[in-house]
């Protein structure tokens, strides 16, 4: 009895049946919000605040926009999809997994690939990693994993044993163990490394039809990864190599483009198919399922854009549709280079001039919609916060260059 681990216990200090696996419908289910012990875990996972053991803290990326260069309707309804040439603002984020601020860009690590979208229907999300696969398919093991990988809490010292303890006791690891030990796992620069949505998804078309996607990002500038002795020695040149590479490119006009290509399962294949198509840590044979070219996805502004500036890929001229919202992301004019963006009380424009009478400024997609608390919105039941760029509410301040001190405020 003495040689028995203690029990895992809740907050409130009632036993849990297990710490690695959570409730599912069945086998291959999906998981169920009735795990209380899941829910526990996970949101004290994610408020966690200690430095030195928060991941993806490192990283850099971009804005730019998606094209679509293939007709996908036969799949799905997404609005940002709906037609070939069609344009939507996004943004690209990179990072490290297990890095902290100050770590080397070249060391050996999984790199996070997250897009966001910023279409007319809200934002949509797609956080992946530079792997097809992940080191574990029960979300249970997750922090446990993460955990593995930071600084130990007592000695804030990292350790190898603490993550081959980890890997070596969850076998279905093995597969992004393996793709991390290669020179996947020390990518040259973050143009030269494709990216994935690596998680299943689902699309469904006008039609009601349901379909199970994977996305896959891969690079136009082609993969390109350090040997392990170039990784070390990197490390003693240049601590910020990749964030240097990518604003460095972008400042050059040699903007990085990723091509887009989907797999796609249809609904009915999945209960059927030989494992479970929504393991994380497999993927779908390419014989089975075969890539489709989607669209490409073009950085044009790095970060260091200041808020009030934009670079919009919006079609060629200001278009507006009778069912279109007011103030929408295609309502500006693209010019192919940062702009400066003004307002009107009806629509949104890009424009390249910043002299004249007025002088109006708006907070743009790039800093994201600020909600305006009004008083009287909140009595009225419409304001909401919702951060969704569909239908932002800005606030406009106009000043005028005549004697008048007044000031008129536009919302």
């Amino acid at each position: 009895m003495d040689n028995q681990p203690p029990n895992t216990t809740t907050d409130a200090g009632s036993p849990v049946g297990s710490d690695e696996y959570s409730l599912t419908a069945g086998p291959s289910g999906p998981n169920l919000l009735q795990d209380a012990y899941l829910l526990e875990k996970l949101a004290h996972f994610v408020r966690e605040r200690v430095p030195d053991r928060v991941y993806h803290v490192k990283g850099g990326g971009a804005f730019g926009y998606f094209e679509v260069t293939a007709d996908v309707t036969q799949w799905t309804k997404a609005a940002f999809l709906s037609q070939v040439g069609k344009r939507t603002p996004m943004i690209l984020r990179f990072s490290q997994v297990a890095a902290e601020e100050g770590y080397p860009d070249s060391d050996r690590d999984v790199r996070g690939f997250a897009v966001k979208f910023y279409t007319e229907q809200g934002n949509y999300d797609i956080v992946g990693n530079n792997t097809p696969v992940f080191f574990v398919r029960d979300p249970m093991k997750f922090s446990d994993f993460i955990h593995s990988q930071e600084r130990e809490p007592d000695t804030g010292l990292r350790s190898n044993n603490m993550q081959w303890d980890f890997w070596s006791l969850s076998p279905e690891s093995a597969h992004q163990v393996t793709v991390l030990m290669s020179d996947r796992g020390t990518p040259r620069t973050w143009r030269h490394m494709n990216g994935y949505g690596s998680s299943t998804y689902m699309w469904e078309n006008a039609a009601g039809e349901k379909f199970w996607v994977k996305y896959h990002f891969k690079s136009e500038q082609g993969v390109q990864n350090f040997t392990d002795a170039e990784s070390k020695a990197m490390r003693a040149e240049d601590l910020d190599c990749h964030r240097r590479d990518l604003w460095e490119a972008i400042a050059r006009k040699d903007y990085p483009a990723w091509r887009l290509e989907m797999q796609i399962m249809p609904y009915e294949d999945a209960p059927g198919y030989r494992f479970n198509p929504f393991d994380i840590t497999k993927v779908w044979p390419h014989e089975d399922y075969p890539m489709i070219p989607v669209g490409r996805m073009v950085l044009r502004v790095s970060g260091r854009a200041r808020t009030g500036w934009c670079w919009r890929g919006c079609s060629p001229t200001p278009t507006r549709s009778a069912t279109a919202p007011a103030r929408t992301m295609s309502n500006c004019r693209s010019t192919g280079r940062l702009t400066r963006c003004t307002t009107t009380t009806k629509t949104a424009r890009c424009s390249t001039t910043t002299t004249g009478t007025s002088r109006s400024t708006h907070r743009t997609a790039t800093a994201g919609p600020r909600p305006i608390r009004s008083a009287t919105a909140i009595r009225a039941g419409s304001w909401s916060p919702r951060t969704s760029c569909a239908r932002p509410t800005w606030r406009t301040r106009t000043r005028t260059t005549s004697s008048s001190p007044a000031r008129s405020t536009a919302r």
